[in-house]
């Protein structure tokens, strides 16, 4: 008996004995010493790896299912992304129909003129609604992110230097983006 089992009763002093029997049949990794494990554990180890398939199948095919739906939506709203643009266009377009009738039977040039100014006009606030802006080149200096150098002329004084000196195309923004490069000569 050893001495920390002195003030204990008799049973409980061969109890860590016992417990040390029953644990030197199992080696380090609670395998039999024979180094296989029960039956019991392997099928447990079986059905956790079934389970653990299952669910790796199950979730492949639901990533895939996405991928093809998100997909199959972007196709679709890029088909349909104009849509409201068109629809919004379309009276600027009936305008236009009406003013060519117009114009085969008008006698007076300055009606004429007044009614594509006010079509122009109601085609332009219409794309500034949606987000479009003119771009304000002439008398700017040259800025390669927003203009488009044709040609370089020499400059009429020092001061149009590196400036833009005359806009060929105008350039325009969708809200902050440029959407087409503003052609422009400068002063060299």
């Amino acid at each position: 008996m050893s001495a920390d089992n002195y003030n204990l009763p008799e049973e409980e002093q061969q109890m860590p004995n016992a417990a040390q029997d029953e644990t030197s049949t199992l080696d380090e990794q609670g395998l039999p010493e024979n180094g296989e494990p029960g039956q019991e554990s392997a099928s447990k180890l079986e059905e956790e790896l079934t389970e653990l398939k299952d669910k790796y199948l199950r979730l492949y095919s639901e990533f895939d299912n996405y991928k093809r739906r998100t997909s199959k939506e972007r196709l679709d709203l890029l088909k349909t992304a104009n849509q409201e643009m068109v629809v919004a266009l379309l009276p600027v377009v009936d305008d236009f129909e009406r003013a060519r009738q117009s114009m085969q039977n008008a006698q007076d040039v300055a009606s004429v003129k007044e009614g594509v100014e006010l079509i122009y006009n109601k085609l332009f606030s219409l794309l500034q609604s949606k987000g479009l802006k003119p771009m304000e080149a002439k008398g700017a200096t040259f800025d390669a992110d927003v203009h488009e150098a044709i040609t370089q002329i020499p400059a009429p004084d020092e001061s149009l230097k590196g400036k833009v000196i005359d806009e060929v195309e105008k350039g325009y923004y969708l809200h902050d983006k440029v959407i087409r490069f503003a052609k422009v000569v400068i002063g060299a």
